[in-house]
């Protein structure tokens, strides 16, 4: 693994020359390779290694070659390979195996073969070129390809270590790994990422990696992807970018890609990932990319519930690192691990100092040589490991909605000392993040928390972390709490005293679920009260609807009320105000006089009033005139007496203004002839 060394840079460009050919080929520039009864057309240049003939072989893809057949045998590699150029890979087809960072992968069924075109950054569509002259003679009839079986991610790189380790290029086979566990309980695999030379690896599967945990190794996950942008041992498509904000992309898209890689050979949440930099001339630009491709990285792996390793030579990475330990402008890998070779395994480094990443987050690469153990001879790099893995996270996190509040709910882990528990949230659907994202609502040891004050028809994402004593932080854990929302529709907006009145209802949650069969609360105020009262409890139908009929006494205000459920926060409707007018009869005897005559136009007010003004008004043209006033009696009775003066037809009405229960009224008019 990865020290640059003098003399190396010369192969270095050498191999990268082989990525791409340049210009249209010619048969003279070709050859026609035929493996299993299918035909491809590479490169004349490119060797041609038989690995199942040679099992030792170490497939490496910092080379143009192609590599027929497959082996699960010790291969011969040298520890500190990276570097990615172009070739191909044509192996029996048994497994059904995704393309990755710079593999390019077709199963050809019909010859029973699966073939790879390994490829450097930006330059896959030579590679699909390649494929594309591929073409089947002889058919092959009984193949059985299997599917990958889905993996329980269940297993922690690393859990709580503190001794030996080594890494080398692939995955050695179970035998290595039997003869050389009396030495070492760690190692380092590469599992991801589109630089990586020792990319095909035939022992690295979910079955290897949960027989070794079960026999007490621990792990160490490389991810091998864009170099520094001032290094020279890679071409430009396989640096990190100089513009900053996309360098923290990068790093993001990098870690989403580990993570895939990561949780199929069966590693879990809480694990560390390393995102291997290779040594470089720092300059300033270059390291502020560095940092924010490590800050993208560890920000989308911590988001993830895994911790951002960044492996680094200890004189350029390491130091840069170190050097922006402190500064907010970057977010600093939750481990490192760094090659400084010649120093004592648990010693120091003048490029990093002891007081950072000093919580058990050290890895520590000492030395290259080649080792034999039980009889078995590795070329390895060899590491100090000082690692501790964060706590596990909360159970059982639930939340349920009330009224403008909800009560989150967790179950604490075993075996932890608890530092705290911390809540974060956020509006709408999208959990914070990160533990210093979105809002804090919650930082303490109990097991239960009410979030107050929450919007009404609002939708909220929580996330939990525990902290334990040492100050490590676990995985998040996410719950959401939908917003609902409740319509008020009347069926009038005014009615007569002693009518009825139809109040609906439609319940939903914001994600557009109707909220059928729920128990929905038609709350009441009289217009001039302060306080709400409670009508009732209905159940919405399959459409969310629900709907009440009620003869309100005086103008009242309704509004209908969801009060939530697990997951569901609950809402209030708006209100709606249902004017009540009291019922006013009018009669007028007689209706017709003589001049010099009188009659009586009398009534009542229902509900009475009594003691309340009554309003005797006569038309006059377009308009009302008042003409007296008069009181209402216990009962609601009024009674004016009418002498008109002049011969003619006279219309009246008379009116009750509104008060603090009802609305105003009048009666219908009434026509006097005086002859």
């Amino acid at each position: 693994m990865r020290l640059f060394r003098p003399g190396g840079l010369a192969l270095a460009l050498g191999l990268v020359a082989g990525i791409a050919l340049s210009g249209p080929a010619t048969a003279e520039d070709t050859k026609t390779v035929s493996y299993r009864g299918y035909q491809v057309t590479v490169p004349a240049s490119w060797p041609i290694v038989d690995v199942a003939a040679n099992p030792t072989t170490c497939v490496r893809l910092d080379q143009p070659a192609v590599y027929l057949g497959r082996s699960t045998a010790q291969s011969n590699c040298p520890a500190h390979l990276v570097g990615r150029s172009s070739g191909l890979i044509l192996e029996p087809l048994t497994t059904s195996q995704p393309s990755s960072d710079g593999l390019l992968r077709r199963a050809v069924t019909d010859a029973g073969v699966l073939a790879t075109a390994y490829y450097a950054p930006g330059s896959e569509r030579a590679a699909s070129d390649l494929l594309a002259t591929g073409r089947v003679v002889t058919k092959t009839s009984s193949v059985r390809v299997a599917e990958q079986a889905a993996v329980t991610p269940t297993i922690v790189a690393t859990g709580n270590f503190a001794g030996q380790g080594f890494d080398a290029c692939d995955a050695p086979p179970q035998s290595t790994m039997d003869a050389w566990r009396p030495n070492y309980q760690g190692i380092g695999v590469y599992i991801s990422g589109g630089v990586r030379t020792c990319a095909t690896q035939p022992n690295l599967t979910s079955d290897w990696v949960a027989t070794n945990a079960a026999k007490g190794w621990q792990f160490l996950l490389l991810d091998v992807g864009l170099q520094a942008p001032c290094t020279t041992r890679f071409p430009a498509a396989s640096r990190i970018s100089p513009i900053l904000s996309t360098a923290v992309t990068q790093g993001r898209n990098a870690a989403i890609n580990a993570v895939a890689a990561a949780q199929a050979l069966g590693f879990a949440p809480r694990s560390a990932i390393y995102s291997d930099i290779e040594g470089y001339p720092s300059t300033a630009v270059c390291k502020a990319s560095v940092l924010s491709y490590l800050s993208g990285w560890t920000q989308e792996l911590n988001s993830r519930g895994y911790l951002g390793g960044a492996y680094v030579s200890a004189s350029s990475g390491g130091a840069d690192l170190a050097s922006a330990y402190t500064s907010t402008a970057y977010t600093r890998p939750d481990n490192i691990w760094f090659a400084h070779w010649g120093y004592t395994p648990v010693g120091s480094t003048r490029y990093i100092p002891d007081t950072y990443w000093n919580n058990h987050q050290r890895v520590h690469q000492y030395a290259n040589l080649t080792e034999t153990n039980g009889g078995v001879t590795l070329n390895i790099d060899k590491n100090y490991l000082n690692l501790t893995a964060p706590p596990p996270p909360v159970s059982s996190f639930s939340v349920s909605g009330g009224v403008a509040a909800a009560t989150l709910r967790w179950t604490k882990p075993a075996s932890t000392t608890l530092g705290q528990i911390m809540v974060r949230a956020a509006s709408g659907s999208t959990p914070p993040q990160l533990p210093t994202a979105g809002t804090p609502i919650y930082n303490g040891t109990a097991s239960m928390f009410t979030h107050t004050g929450l919007a009404n028809s609002a939708s909220y994402a929580y996330r939990v972390w525990v902290k334990d004593s040492k100050g490590k932080i676990g995985p998040g854990v996410d719950v959401r709490l939908v917003g609902s929302k409740a319509t008020i529709g009347a069926s009038a907006a005014s009615i007569m005293y002693t009518g009825a009145v139809t109040l609906s209802t439609a319940v939903t949650r914001l994600d557009g679920a109707k909220l059928a069969g729920v128990p929905v609360v038609l709350y009441s105020k009289a217009k001039n009260a302060s306080k709400w009262s409670t009508v009732g409890t209905f159940t919405s139908d399959a459409n969310g609807v629900a709907k009440a009929t009620q003869k309100p006494a005086v103008s009242t205000y309704y509004m209908w009320g969801y009060n939530g459920a697990t997951g569901v926060l609950g809402t209030r409707s708006a209100a709606a105000l249902v004017q009540v007018h009291p019922a006013m009869s009018a009669y007028l005897t007689p209706a017709a006089i003589r001049l010099g005559g009188s009659t009586l136009l009398y009534g009542y007010l229902n509900p009475p009033h009594a003691g309340t003004t009554a309003y005797l008004q006569r038309r006059s043209g377009t308009s009302w005139v008042a003409v007296t006033t008069g009181k209402l009696t216990t009962n609601g009775k009024y009674a004016f007496s009418i002498k008109p003066t002049a011969r003619g037809t006279y219309t009246y009405r008379v009116v009750w203004l509104a008060d603090a229960d009802h609305q105003g009224t009048q009666t219908a008019s009434k026509v006097l002839t005086v002859s």
